[in-house]
């Protein structure tokens, strides 16, 4: 470590701005476990090796000397699974195709979220997202919520997924819109939630009930957040892939489409893929005047 409010550790010099992220992170979501905490770090500062992997045991390291220097406060080691090890995704009968469901919204209401809870929740979830969602199962960076989409008629059944995770750290369009500083960001980023999974089972057919999940989600997220880590949401935001999908069942839940991001990707740190993947940036406000909010002027 260099200096007071910087520090130069293994190889790469943190300026005072990225030392105070790492030190609100730890803070803010002081129920994850170390490895999450610095999980949430390397994806914030797009700490990584050559290969686009996050540097988790480095930045493990760092948290560690930035504690014994007393400038954060660690949560206790947690017993877990050895580094290095991945997730599976199972595949059971249970997570095999069921009949079709059609029908319309009134046919099939109500219509829920609920929360994913449980080592059997778990694998179910991890399942159908592996299987069914085109960017796969992988574990979210940092604090996130998971649900079932669930209707009970004509029978109780789950027809999708939800996840809710941590925002991206920078985002030319949300940021634009937003129109805070970098100081400011980074006092309030995690005011921000990504959805970061949505997924409608690929037999269900239901019109309007992607939007209606939406709307749900935007009145149940704020205290379900809230109540899991402390800080209440002011803004969603999501990433929808143009080449696969218009987008039609956000625009009708009245989410804000900001343009495209530049299709690079976070691992392309050469630039040798612009435009390669263009994604639509969608927002939607949780709250009134949630820009003047972000920007700390309310």
């Amino acid at each position: 470590m260099a200096r007071e409010t910087s520090l130069i550790f293994k190889g790469r010099e943190f300026s005072a701005e990225e030392v105070a992220l790492i030190g609100d992170v730890v803070r803010r979501f002081a129920g994850l476990s170390r490895q999450e905490l610095a999980n949430t770090a390397c994806e914030l500062l797009d700490w990584r090796r050559p290969n686009g992997r996050l540097k988790t045991w480095e930045c493990e390291d760092l948290l560690d000397a930035l504690a014994s220097a007393g400038r954060l406060q660690l949560p206790p080691l947690r017993t877990g699974r050895p580094r290095g090890t991945r997730t599976s995704v199972p595949r059971t009968e249970r997570g095999d195709p069921k009949d079709p469901l059609h029908g319309t919204l009134s046919e099939v209401a109500p219509v829920s979220l609920r929360r994913v809870d449980g080592d059997a929740d778990r694998r179910f979830w991890r399942e159908l997202v592996g299987r069914y969602h085109y960017l796969g199962h992988a574990v979210p960076f940092g604090a996130h919520l998971r649900w079932f989409i669930e209707v009970a008629r004509p029978a109780p059944r789950v027809v999708g997924c939800v996840q809710a995770s941590s925002p991206a750290w920078k985002l030319a369009a949300r940021d634009r819109w937003i129109g805070w500083s970098d100081v400011r960001r980074r006092e309030a980023l995690q005011h921000v939630v990504d959805n970061s999974r949505f997924l409608i089972l690929p037999w269900v057919e239901v019109r309007f009930l992607a939007s209606a999940v939406l709307a749900l989600l935007a009145r149940e997220l704020p205290a379900r957040w809230e109540a899991a880590y402390g800080l209440r949401p002011l803004l969603l935001e999501t990433f929808v892939d143009v080449a696969r999908f218009p987008g039609t069942c956000y625009r009708a839940a009245n989410w804000i489409e900001l343009g495209l991001t530049q299709g690079r990707g976070r691992m392309d740190r050469r630039k040798q893929r612009q435009g390669a993947c263009p994604k639509a940036v969608f927002v939607y406000p949780l709250v009134r005047r949630a820009r003047e909010r972000l920007r700390g002027e309310d």
